[in-house]
């Protein structure tokens, strides 16, 4: 993580944050099936209401291990039982559909670009890009995503550089800045989310 965070300083706007941050290598996961259904069930609640339904929705399953099969033979009243919204149910079945049809809990995902996992995973209802690049950082541990469309990452660079550019203009710009983080973009990202709290300050 050193030498990440030293090519990072070489980013004068990124250098004060690279060299005081505390953020350590992260651990890569094999289980990408089980962290796409569990991105479904947080999206848009808190870390503690999260944590509560996804412990409920685990209990549904002998073993706690949500497969396919297991996960499309429950009705929607067991399903909503454990705190989940129609749509949320509706997105879990997708996934597993898809995964069970495509034969993607035998798919080598390590082998794959990240072009190629984002085409392959977006391409489920209720699977967003954002959604996959978040499982491609903290799950598969690849070192160079970026992410654009993310609120605080968006926030962040457009305060630290003073961006006054909105839209597709700001997302080209960007893009632009985060190449002199390559090949150490996910980090870069990691940075803004650890001091997400200059976002407070004038």
């Amino acid at each position: 993580m050193e030498n990440i965070l030293s090519h990072l300083a070489k980013d004068p706007v990124l250098a004060p944050l690279a060299k005081s941050s505390q953020l350590r290598k992260l651990a890569v996961s094999d289980r990408l099936y089980e962290s796409l259904l569990e991105s479904i069930v947080s999206q848009q609640l808190s870390v503690k209401a999260s944590d509560t339904i996804h412990n409920r929705f685990l209990n549904l399953f002998p073993g706690s291990v949500p497969n396919p099969e297991t996960l499309l033979g429950l009705d929607e009243k067991t399903l909503r039982s454990a705190g989940l919204s129609h749509q949320k149910i509706g997105y879990l079945r997708e996934i597993a559909r898809t995964f069970l049809e495509k034969d993607l809990l035998h798919r080598d995902f390590s082998v794959m670009t990240d072009g190629e996992i984002i085409l392959t995973l977006t391409a489920i209802k209720g699977v967003g890009i954002w959604t996959v690049q978040m499982l491609l950082i903290f799950s598969l541990g690849r070192g160079d995503v970026f992410a654009p469309g993310d609120l605080i990452v968006r926030q962040m660079v457009t305060k630290l550089y003073g961006l006054a550019e909105t839209g597709k203009a700001l997302e080209k710009r960007m893009e632009e800045i985060s190449r002199n983080w390559s090949p150490y973009r996910s980090t870069a990202c990691r940075l803004f989310w650890e001091r997400k709290d200059l976002l407070s300050r004038r």
